[in-house]
């Protein structure tokens, strides 16, 4: 493994710091998650036009760049650090390797060009607060969580006469879904005999959607809840789903979209992991330029040894997030146990933040909280730390039962052993 940066991404990252560093500060980041879509669409359509992020993961036969995810991963670092407020993570991270997975020629063909260049925005749809169990990164994404309510459940999706097909349920805590252009929405189809899990896709005009934006802990994640009341959707597959044409032949029930959402999910997780560490290392340099200059008893604070230690130990945490970042981006398997080193050095950064910054950064006011809620937003929706790991461990068979008399070779007991008593070098006993 080369830990080295390519020359192509370090242009990708001190381009992207010097665009954010001029249109992305605190005071713009506040004002652009107030406004009607979340987010400022004049700096999306430049980072779209100027260095192309949203496609640099997209082959360049639909419009895209054609890099690697891996790319986007160390981009990611620098959305991170300014807490960009952005349809980057639900539209090309999310929505379009989704669209390039399960997607028919002609639809891929439609739909991956404009998302690659940023002019299309979409939302990934999962009923309830599922969103990272489906993504496979706090459990197997079963079909029941994927579209919600089992089988007779969830978002359900009816083939009419003419061979439309209509959706009718409910999903909350959509990222960025009253704003995106489609909606991605895993549903069951074929009622309860021939149930399986298809994903649609939903125009933003479609007769039927409603979609309400709410109150969201963390502004610069956009939630909405998304209604289907009859609404018209179009399959995204070829063929016919029930006749062995579609995905994943007969009898797959969720098999071909919980795939490709765990597949997703191993990027996204990456994704995530370095938005957290570019975040938790903003927030580490500007608490200790804040410690250089805030003085108490005559002295700059930062001079304290108690006050050493703590971002010792936040410097520490931060480069192991970003070691764990790097290796994620290589290895996307790895991507859960580098979420979870991402967000729990995020949390500790910014806590320390409010802590270290005295009263002043005990105010909501304070910038330091921008990035606290970001850390508490992250871990409710794609964590929590300790989830993150469990499944991790799970997926590496660590929690494996072992093997007992009659169920195969196990660990072997140590022979008890008779105790004796203890002599000297001479042969006397000891006591």
């Amino acid at each position: 493994m080369d830990a080295a940066f390519t020359a192509e991404q370090e242009g990708i990252r001190r381009t992207l710091r010097e665009v954010l560093g001029r249109r992305c500060g605190p005071d713009r980041v506040k004002a652009a998650v107030r406004t009607a879509d979340g987010y400022d669409r004049e700096l999306w359509e430049q980072l779209s036009r100027e260095i192309g992020l949203p496609g640099l993961a997209v082959p360049e036969e639909y419009g895209g760049v054609g890099c690697a995810p891996a790319d986007l991963v160390l981009a990611c670092e620098e959305t991170g650090r300014a807490l960009l407020p952005s349809p980057l993570l639900v539209a090309a991270v999310l929505a379009a390797p989704l669209v390039a997975a399960l997607g028919g020629a002609g639809q891929r063909a439609a739909l991956l060009p404009p998302l690659a260049g940023g002019g299309l925005t979409a939302a990934l749809a999962v009923p309830g607060p599922a969103l990272s169990a489906a993504l496979g990164l706090t459990g197997d994404g079963a079909a029941g969580e994927v579209a919600g309510g089992g089988r007779a459940g969830g978002d359900q999706a009816r083939r009419a006469a003419d061979g439309a097909w209509r959706l009718y349920g409910e999903a909350a805590q959509v990222l960025d879904g009253h704003s995106a252009d489609l909606l991605l929405v895993p549903a069951h189809a074929g009622g309860f005999a021939r149930s399986r899990v298809l994903l649609f896709v939903v125009r933003a005009g479609a007769a039927g959607l409603v979609r309400v934006r709410q109150t969201a802990l963390d502004e610069t994640r956009p939630q909405a809840v998304v209604q289907l009341r009859d609404v018209e959707a179009e399959w995204l597959g070829e063929g016919d789903p029930f006749d062995g044409g579609g995905p994943g032949g007969p009898g797959a029930y969720g098999g071909p979209v919980c795939g490709a959402l765990a597949a997703v999910g191993r990027t996204a997780a990456a994704v995530l992991a370095a938005e957290a560490a570019g975040a938790a290392g903003r927030v580490l340099e500007r608490t200790v330029e804040y410690a250089r200059t805030r003085e108490q008893f005559g002295r700059p604070i930062g001079s304290f040894q108690a006050v050493k230690h703590r971002l010792a130990d936040l410097y520490v945490q931060l480069q192991a997030a970003r070691s764990a970042v790097c290796y994620a981006a290589w290895d996307p398997a790895q991507g859960g146990l580098a979420l979870a080193q991402g967000l729990e050095a995020l949390r500790l950064a910014a806590g320390e933040a409010i802590q270290l910054h005295g009263g002043i950064g005990f105010t909501w006011e304070h910038d330091a909280h921008l990035y606290f809620k970001r850390a508490a937003a992250d871990e409710l929706l794609f964590g929590p730390v300790h989830l993150l790991r469990a499944h991790a461990a799970r997926q590496a068979g660590l929690f494996a039962p072992s093997a007992g008399p009659g169920r195969g070779p196990g660990p072997v007991p140590a022979t008890p052993t008779t105790p004796t008593t203890p002599t000297t070098p001479t042969g006397k006993a000891a006591f």
